[in-house]
């Protein structure tokens, strides 16, 4: 099992070199961030989580300087978007983004996808909310297109270029794992058709019964093998760091565990990193 945290990295928080080199001497095997470019002051969305939104997720540091700092300052550490808000990024300058990054890193970036939730925000970047389940599926496309392809080439209903030079090309081949998260159903059909990797939210309700987390980890390995993807890892997203909860992970084949950090000053992120790296040994 691989342990990793995710994070929204913000100016208000610890700064991301020591937050890589704390995980890193910790034992942990990955660090993913989160993003926002901006929160509308104005706006009908409603907070996923319930209610009113918490003032990091408007403070956020640009994900790919947070990871290349972070990155720069490790090792071994994983650095990966969680998630990269691909609906509100031209794919072409984001690809060549992730792989800079792949590059310096010497191939330790991971690609956490997402279309979004806060429609104001799309709207902003010039993307109409309801096509942009179609639009992400697109752009992921072209950027795999770009990271695999000497002379690239893409065309769609939302992304179209005639052949072009894209580099640097990165190091992973055939490119960084790229993590679609979502426990629906059409999110797990979006991992199978253009992921490399489940980001699989975890629910209270997962912990056992018949249902459960185990049951969810099997009927995607299954369908995985139907569909010729072969084996995909599956990783556990927004996890508690609680001892039962750890287990029933590990007990349901999941490949990695991403426990929710907190954005708080330095000597208490530090803090909470020890806690949780008694659950990882």
């Amino acid at each position: 099992m691989k342990f990793g945290v995710s994070a929204l990295v913000t100016d208000e928080g610890i700064g991301p070199a020591k937050l890589g080199r704390a995980l890193e001497e910790r034992g942990f095997e990955s660090l993913f961030v989160g993003e926002h470019t901006h929160i509308p002051v104005k706006r009908e969305t409603p907070w996923p989580g319930g209610g009113e939104l918490g003032r990091d997720l408007y403070r956020t540091l640009d994900p790919i300087v947070s990871l290349t700092a972070a990155a720069v300052a490790t090792e071994r550490l994983i650095v990966g978007g969680g998630v990269f808000q691909v609906t509100q990024r031209d794919p072409i300058t984001l690809a060549k983004e992730i792989a800079s990054l792949d590059l310096v890193s010497g191939g330790r970036a991971a690609v956490g996808v997402g279309a979004g939730w806060n429609r104001e925000e799309i709207r902003n970047h010039g993307t109409d909310p309801r096509t942009r389940m179609a639009l992400l599926r697109e752009r992921v496309l072209a950027m795999k297109a770009l990271w695999t392809q000497e002379e690239a080439e893409f065309h769609g209903d939302f992304v179209s270029f005639d052949p072009v030079f894209s580099w640097p090309k990165p190091v992973q081949r055939p490119h960084p794992p790229v993590m679609v998260g979502g426990n629906h159903p059409a999110a797990v059909e979006r991992v199978l058709d253009f992921g490399d990797d489940w980001g699989l939210i975890w629910l209270p309700m997962m912990l056992e019964g018949e249902g459960g987390l185990g049951d969810l980890v099997a009927d995607f390995r299954r369908r995985a093998e139907e569909r010729g993807r072969g084996y995909m890892p599956v990783t556990a997203y927004q996890v508690p760091p609680d001892a039962r909860v750890v287990e029933s992970i590990v007990a349901a084949g999941a490949d990695r565990i991403l426990f929710t950090l907190d954005t708080a000053p330095e000597a208490d992120t530090l803090r909470s990193l020890d806690a949780m790296s008694q659950l990882i040994g």
